[in-house]
Order: C-alpha cells, then structure tokens, then sequence
C-alpha cells in the first residue's frame, strides 16, 4: 500500500484496525468515532479502555435517533447492494 511515509503507514493502519474493530463488533465505524469524540474529553485517563469498540457497543445500542449499528444479518429489512 502506498501512503507516502512511515508515520502515514502507521496512522493508516491504525484506522484500518479501529475500523475493522468496529465492523466485527457491529458498529458503523463513523457512529463510533462520533460517539467517542464527544466522549473523551470528559472521560478518566486511567479508565480508556472503557472507549474500546467492543465496550461501547451497548451505549450505542441504548442511543435512539440515528442509525449507529450495522443492520444485522437476519434483519428483514436489511438494504442490501
């Protein structure tokens, strides 16, 4: 992959790995950036792994509104491409 430097590569792959956390926990990746950066400031240093993907999944169920969770597999009304 060509992304122009080292440091870029290593950004790169770290969204890649945050991006793939999200999906295998059923999260849309942008829901779940958005919900922790409106979170961090707020949040404990010491208390960071609580912002994990696979720990906010349940908040972001519990939040109404928009959509922030992947449809799931046997979800009738799933939209397909």
């Amino acid at each position: 992959m060509f992304v122009g430097s080292d440091s870029g590569g290593k950004r790169a792959a770290a969204m890649y790995s945050l991006i793939g956390a999200c999906k295998l926990n059923g999260i849309i990746p942008r829901a779940y950036l958005d919900f922790v950066l409106t979170h961090i400031a707020e949040h404990k240093i010491n208390r960071i792994d609580e912002l994990l993907p696979w720990r906010v999944t349940d908040k972001l169920r519990n939040r109404p509104a928009r959509r922030l969770l992947m449809p799931d597999a046997t979800d009738p009304d799933r939209s397909c491409p």
